[in-house]
């Protein structure tokens, strides 16, 4: 992986190998052109980046432009090359090229969610599942734990602090366990939520992480009715799933498969786009996928998923009883990310709409100059601020990871309980302040001179496990590494873009509502 760009300083170790050459003698004097005594004031200060025999350049605006090596050793000396002046016009790099108010404006839309409060808000109904997953992020309790049930008035006053966030748009997410285990308080939370969002006149929306081999026609006929998105697991081909995904006496994945197709089938009978209306699947790619990036995306093609999100590992709930079986390198993901990323676009030009979720979130930062509002990937995070966790027990976490370490018996992302908290307190709450410094990447040494700060994001809990901080040491995170390597893997595919790929790019930026699943209501209606 290449070094970091940096605008202040480097070492000889640092620099860019292709570089050295001509940049050594004046290495210990690094500076950018934006503070250049031979062109004082010229350029916005920027990071910069060895990609693909070019240099990339961002501003800290989430501008970007590629020059070659010489034009980036032109700018080094403090010259500004005529052919290259206006290329940095209009990519928004000459400081007197550029308005001030335009740039605040810039910035303000790109972290609009600051004004907005929690918008995802988890419930924990249960931890029961009946199944049995070998990387188990969630801590599962057999099937006879009801005491992991949230009780009717736990959820209540979950709906209750959920509706008062500030957020004018609200989503419930049903998280286990598995979710239909508990399906009466699924019914109630629904019924209650509905009812009493009529004095809070928000937008709902309610969602559904499940394995599916508890639904039934009642019940899906009750959660379509209602309204509630529809979320599964998929670890790809049907040998590979079943490995990951136990279900006793049974075949996870053709259950899956079933409803997923019976589902999606109900949408259409609504009249329902089936373009936007579709059951989402989430893959967790363990080492045994590594090998199998064209039969995971073809799996997902074959269900019917527009979208395939090739998460890595993450280091939560069981994944340290089983981290020797399924872990793997991160430099191992990057490849199979990089081969089934080829594959997605292969079959794109071939007129298969099938979009990959990582992908898609950093070129809409990249391409749009927005930010998705994804809580994993933004600064600051959405740990506290833009999402809360409310567990079966009524104890209200920063996150699912925070709640996560407290099945490992470390209570540190904990903030309150439904019981007594009020939301006022949840927001004040140090570890809420703490965590919102911990992933503000301009502060952070490692993050504030990466070049690809303006599009990036940290997980303070995923810090706290595997480095022992909430900073944590960037250079050294799994996350980090991918993040990083993603985007390499994006800003290559950028400066060597044909134009049907940058139209297939453009249109995973897109984002079209999916109006059918929101509840509004109105004020005392």
């Amino acid at each position: 992986m290449s070094p970091r760009g940096r605008t202040e300083q480097a070492t000889a170790e640092a620099w860019p190998p292709q570089f050295t050459g001509t940049m050594l003698p004046a290495m210990q004097q690094l500076s950018a052109l934006a503070r250049s005594p031979k062109s004082p004031g010229r350029l916005v200060p920027f990071r910069f980046r060895a990609i693909g025999g070019k240099v990339l350049l961002t501003s800290y605006f989430g501008d970007w432009l590629f020059v070659t090596e010489e034009e980036f050793a032109a700018l080094y000396r403090g010259e500004l090359p005529a052919g290259l002046e206006p290329r940095l016009a209009e990519r928004r790099f000459l400081r007197d090229r550029v308005h001030a108010g335009d740039l605040r404006a810039r910035l303000l839309e790109r972290q609009r969610f600051l004004d907005w409060g929690p918008l995802l808000h988890i419930f924990v109904v249960t931890l029961r599942c009946n199944e049995t997953c070998v990387y188990c992020h969630a801590s599962r309790a057999e099937m006879d734990r009801v005491d992991t049930d949230m009780s009717r008035e736990t959820a209540e006053r979950s709906v209750d602090l959920a509706l008062s966030s500030t957020s004018p748009r609200i989503t419930i997410e049903f998280q286990g366990g598995e979710p239909l285990a508990n399906f009466p308080i699924v019914e109630h939370v629904v019924k209650y939520g509905i009812e009493r969002n009529r004095a809070f006149g928000k937008e709902l929306e309610f969602t559904m992480v499940t394995n599916l081999s508890l639904m039934t026609e009642e019940k899906l006929e009750f959660l379509i009715q209602n309204k509630v998105q529809i979320c599964t697991s998929i670890d790809g081909p049907e040998n590979l799933h079943n490995k990951q995904r136990v279900l006793v006496g049974d075949n996870s994945y053709r259950v899956a498969a079933r409803w997923i197709e019976r589902i999606n089938q109900r949408y259409v009978e609504l009249g329902l786009d089936p373009v936007l209306y579709h059951v989402e699947a989430l893959l967790t790619t363990t080492r045994p996928a590594l090998d199998l990036p064209r039969e995971i995306v073809d799996t997902y093609v074959g269900l019917g998923c527009r979208s395939i999100f090739l998460r890595p590992l993450d280091p939560f709930g069981f994944m340290d009883r089983t981290h020797d079986k399924v872990e793997y390198e991160r430099a191992r993901y990057m490849r199979f990310y990089s081969q089934a990323l080829d594959y997605i676009l292969e079959l794109n030009r071939q007129g298969v709409q099938v979009m990959e979720r990582y992908a898609s979130i950093f070129l809409t930062k990249i391409l749009t100059g927005t930010d998705p509002n994804f809580l994993d990937i933004r600064s600051p995070g959405g740990a506290g601020i833009g999402q809360l966790t409310y567990n079966y027990d009524g104890g209200i976490y920063t996150s699912d990871e925070g709640r996560m370490l407290r099945e490992q018996g470390d209570e540190t992302f904990r903030i309150g309980d439904v019981a007594t908290s009020r939301y006022r307190e949840l927001m004040l709450h140090d570890t809420v302040r703490a965590m919102l410094v911990a992933s503000l990447l301009d502060v952070q040494p490692d993050c504030v001179a990466c070049t690809y700060a303006p599009y990036c994001g940290a997980k303070p809990e995923h810090s706290y496990k595997t480095l022992g901080s909430l900073q944590g040491r960037m250079r050294e995170s799994h996350i980090c590494a991918v993040h990083k390597g993603i985007q390499d893997d994006l800003f290559r595919r950028l400066a060597e873009a044909d134009e049907a790929t940058l139209d297939i790019f453009r249109r995973w930026t897109t984002v079209r509502e999916r109006a059918h699943f929101l509840q509004t209501a109105a004020m005392g209606s």
